[in-house]
């Protein structure tokens, strides 16, 4: 049985602002504040894992002894089948720049790489999320989400962030990147690990 969290504030092991607002957004009906660590000022830990449920342990570790309060992080990427499940844990790696995540740069990549194996159409990926809620006792529980669908191109929407432009989710006609970001929230990756953590922890 998962520890059930009784506190009213949650630090979110993120420096993503897209994350913030979705994970507040998920969290605000339960009436727990909730502070990212970048707005504590906290670094980022090397995520030197290769498992989404490891580095996901490791940032919300990270936050919670840092903060003295529970953390929750969420560790999150796109699979491609055909690109042997990558680039999965290495999703936001793959986006990086000098300058900073470039996820245009990211998505023309895997299409590019799935033009060059000449990878069968529909090219099936999923959106994988964990999520890990530490103590600073340092117990934790983790909760896992998943998505199918496919990689369309070229890029769909302004909505979402990351890799949502060009990922159609099993049954929609509307990429994450097109859909109104409340539908997103009830169906997302993200949506069914929290689904977990809030039977887990607040059921």
């Amino acid at each position: 049985m998962s520890r059930r969290f009784t506190g009213d504030k949650l630090v979110l092991a993120t420096h993503n602002a897209g994350k913030v607002r979705e994970i507040r957004a998920l969290l605000e009906p339960f009436g727990v504040e909730v502070i990212s660590a970048g707005d504590l000022g906290f670094d980022e830990p090397e995520e030197t894992e290769d498992t989404f449920a490891g580095n996901a342990r490791i940032k919300a570790h990270y936050a919670a002894q840092k903060s003295g309060l529970p953390a929750l992080s969420d560790d999150s990427g796109i699979m491609v089948d055909a690109l042997d499940g990558a680039p999965g844990v290495y999703t936001a790696d793959w986006a990086e720049t000098p300058n900073g995540r470039d996820f245009v740069m990211a998505m023309t990549k895997v299409w590019t790489l799935l033009e060059e194996k000449h990878a069968p159409e529909p090219r099936r990926a999923s959106f994988n999320a964990t999520l890990c809620l530490a103590w600073p006792d340092g117990h934790d529980e983790i909760f896992e989400g998943r998505v199918f669908g496919r990689v369309v191109w070229p890029m769909r929407g302004e909505n979402g962030f990351g890799f949502d432009p060009v990922f159609l989710p099993d049954g929609k006609t509307e990429t994450f990147g097109e859909m109104d970001p409340a539908e997103k929230h009830e169906m997302s990756h993200r949506a069914v690990a929290f689904a977990k953590f809030v039977e887990g922890c607040f059921g």
